[in-house]
């Protein structure tokens, strides 16, 4: 029996548009990884996507069964405080952070209604040139990833830590999307994560 895999989140699993021409999306690798284990890909990820969009990727159309949904979203939820990280003081992060929890935990809740195993991400530390705002952005994104963290061991969910699967450079085609390099060791994290 075919198994689908769900990707559900944004430009993490969406990176079709910034790898060169020629090169293998996160899409490509693991169309051509599945092949073998028989299993099928449904990618409804959205570049741009934050955690409320996705309520609406999993509308898109009928979900197969049975399947396993990844989800990857939350960077574009960060990014959107990336103005205003100098002035913000440790209440204002932890409003940010529970605000998050909020809508990240009523999307984590909209995917296991399905009853089907569920696979999550964390946020991967981008690759800034400039160390200051490197860690800053380190920093602001902790937040993120407590919640991330939290809430998917609360419900016994298996977790890809995309901190250390893109921890490299070269992992990178710009400083925050992944490269071909950074698309094939993704699909190499959740292939790994996979159910039998």
């Amino acid at each position: 029996m075919t198994k689908h895999l769900i990707l559900l989140g944004d430009s993490i699993f969406d990176n079709g548009v910034y790898v060169e021409p020629g090169q293998d999306d996160v899409t490509a690798h693991l169309e051509r990884k599945l092949v073998s284990l028989e299993w099928k890909l449904d990618m409804r990820a959205v570049d741009g996507s934050v955690v409320s969009g996705v309520v609406n990727q999993l509308s898109h159309g009928p979900i197969s069964i049975p399947c396993t949904f990844v989800l990857s979203v939350g960077g574009n939820d960060a990014l959107g405080h990336l103005d205003e990280i100098n002035n913000l003081s440790l209440t204002d992060f932890f409003e940010i952070k529970e605000d998050f929890r909020k809508r990240y935990t009523r999307v984590l809740d909209s995917i296991l209604d399905y009853e089907q195993p569920l696979i999550v991400c964390t946020i991967y530390n981008p690759n800034i040139l400039e160390p200051e705002i490197q860690k800053l952005a380190e920093a602001g994104l902790s937040f993120f990833n407590d919640v991330i963290t939290e809430e998917s061991l609360r419900r016994k969910l298996p977790i890809i830590d995309l901190r250390e699967v893109c921890s490299a450079p070269e992992a990178f085609a710009n400083p925050i999307e992944p490269s071909e390099i950074g698309g094939d060791l993704i699909s190499d994290a959740i292939i790994a994560k996979l159910p039998n």
